[in-house]
């Protein structure tokens, strides 16, 4: 199976679970539900990891953010948040530009 630019998005698009920012230690968390984060996570910046790791670019288009990618790879729960095989590939392919596509943001 060839991995397209298609199949990195819909990976994306597959990710689990939810990111919120931790003010107390200033860094992002994962946490598998919304509830579980506490108080040190300000609501408005939950966010479900699906959409945490595309970022807007140019009025419509968003960037599949490889920064983003990487402090959820640097959480170690890959089972958890499903990365699979095309956003390990996508990582590695540092020589190609980060992706850019025309999207929604998915209801979660």
């Amino acid at each position: 199976m060839s991995i397209t630019s298609a199949s990195i998005c819909a990976a994306a698009d597959q990710l689990q679970g939810f990111v919120g920012f931790n003010a107390k230690t200033g860094r992002y968390i994962v946490r598998f539900s919304e509830d579980s984060f506490g108080l040190d996570v300000l609501e408005e910046s939950i966010t479900p990891t699906c959409e945490f790791v595309w970022r807007a670019f140019d009025g419509e288009l968003m960037s599949l953010d490889r920064a983003r990618l990487q402090l959820l790879l640097e959480q170690n729960i890959d089972d958890r948040l499903a990365i699979s095989e095309p956003l390990r590939v996508y990582m590695r392919r540092t020589d190609i530009p980060e992706i850019s596509a025309e999207r929604r943001r998915l209801n979660a």
